[in-house]
């Protein structure tokens, strides 16, 4: 089975959009898919559920379907978005130092996607 982690680490909503986007196609393709928020990007965990949000629909779907890896620990703690990811039940990602590793996804098959 072909195995892709998209992780995301520009804060642009938009980008985010499309890493989304990319993950629910590659899904429906027949990959194993993972989303890793990272960086910047994790500062958009708050609009992830918000009502009138464009992340809100694609992120369900992706959530739905079990594609959500996690969010990085030591970026949701420095960028304040700690609590709503706890909140989210997402799950804290931090075994690079806390941060979110790469090389557990390579070590398990995966290609690295950035964004």
């Amino acid at each position: 089975m072909k195995k892709v982690a998209l992780f995301a680490f520009n804060g642009e909503e938009m980008c985010f959009v499309h890493v989304l986007l990319n993950a629910l196609d590659f899904h429906a393709r027949g990959y194993e898919t993972r989303v890793v928020l990272e960086g910047a990007s994790v500062q958009l965990v708050p609009r992830l559920d918000a009502e009138g949000s464009p992340l809100k629909g694609l992120f369900a779907k992706c959530r739905d379907a079990g594609l959500i890896a996690g969010v990085c620990l030591a970026c949701a703690k420095k960028l304040g978005t700690f609590e709503a990811t706890e909140a989210l039940g997402l799950e804290l990602l931090g075994d690079m130092m806390n941060h979110a590793g790469m090389a557990p996804f390579i070590d398990q098959g995966f290609q690295v996607i950035t964004f």
